[in-house]
């Protein structure tokens, strides 16, 4: 059973998995994401499908059962997105459609799992590629209703509260509005925006953000689903595009936190980390970053600015039917 555990020094909370180990691990006979028809042995037993969800057979964060120790619900759980039934595609691969599907259902399961009393927040993110530890390559990612606010999340929304209530604006829409033509910009739509950060800890970070202040995926109207969709391949395949192959990332949604209090400072965006610094090296944490917390990059986030955003014109004429 998973398991919970607060580290009152860092004041963060730490989860428990050892079921995890023994998780389907790279299978090469038999796919677990794959449509296997009604009665098969996949997680997905239809003949076909559009997107498909489901709980987790080996979720990270779960009921912890221990006895004086916090408590997490059963209503909070793990989910699986699957893309599609194609087992060779990828997010960079995908007809804009089932994108632009896919943001929906990825709005659907905020609005029903952030309902819930429990779930302070939902994380949505997609771990791609064998370099960051994924152990199934069908295109699918995650969702995780957690009973809590994550780190990442907790610290951007606290700055960004900071600067509310001292008489500012919304720090997410100043740092669109100072990237948007500048040289760390990669592509930029009439509601949508990408970037390199100034302060970039991946050597080819990239932010995709909604131009309008919105708090959620759920906020977004047709016209920004749809953008953000066609935001979201043109990113993935940039990536494709300059690195020469199918390029592994973690793809992580920040997003206002759904345990009821007030999230004005809250700005949905998206963000990328592919862990390549070259197409023959990878950008691993190690000491200073793990120790102290400090990255260190080795590329300044205005060249890798440009390297995308030439692959992403690159990739937008090469794509069947683009101008």
């Amino acid at each position: 059973m998973p398991e919970l555990r607060f580290d009152s020094l860092r004041r963060e909370w730490v989860a428990y998995a050892t079921e995890r180990n023994d998780r389907t691990f790279l299978p090469k006979d038999f796919c677990p994401l794959c449509p296997s028809g009604p009665g098969g042995r996949s997680e997905v037993p239809l003949d076909t499908f559009e997107v498909v969800v489901f709980e987790n057979r080996f979720p990270a964060f779960g009921p912890d059962r221990v006895r004086g120790r916090p408590v997490r619900p059963a209503t909070t759980g793990c989910e699986v997105v699957v893309y599609t039934p194609e087992h060779e595609l990828t997010l960079a691969k995908l007809p804009p459609e089932r994108v632009r599907l896919l943001i929906d259902v990825w709005a659907d399961r905020y609005t029903e799992l952030g309902a819930r009393p429990e779930v302070a927040y939902v994380y949505i993110f997609e771990n791609k590629g064998e370099e960051v530890g994924v152990t199934l390559h069908h295109p699918h990612g995650q969702i995780y209703a957690l009973p809590f606010v994550p780190p990442f999340a907790k610290a951007e929304l606290d700055s960004a509260r900071e600067r509310l209530e001292s008489g500012g604006r919304c720090l997410h829409c100043e740092e669109i509005e100072r990237e948007a033509a500048g040289p760390r910009s990669v592509f930029a739509s009439q509601l949508m925006l990408a970037f390199v950060p100034h302060a970039a800890r991946w050597p080819y970070e990239v932010h995709v953000y909604p131009r309008r202040h919105v708090g959620s995926i759920a906020e977004l109207d047709d016209a920004e689903r749809a953008e953000l969709a066609d935001a979201l391949l043109r990113t993935a395949r940039a990536y494709d595009t300059h690195f020469g192959f199918s390029t592994p990332y973690v793809m992580a949604v920040h997003q206002a936190p759904t345990d009821g209090e007030s999230w004005p400072q809250a700005h949905l965006h998206f963000e990328f980390y592919p862990p390549h610094r070259r197409p023959d090296r990878l950008k691993y944490l190690a000491g200073v970053e793990l120790g102290a917390g400090t990255f260190v990059n080795d590329t300044r986030p205005e060249e890798t600015a440009a390297h995308l955003r030439k692959a992403a014109e690159l990739a937008v004429s090469n794509v069947p039917g683009s101008a």
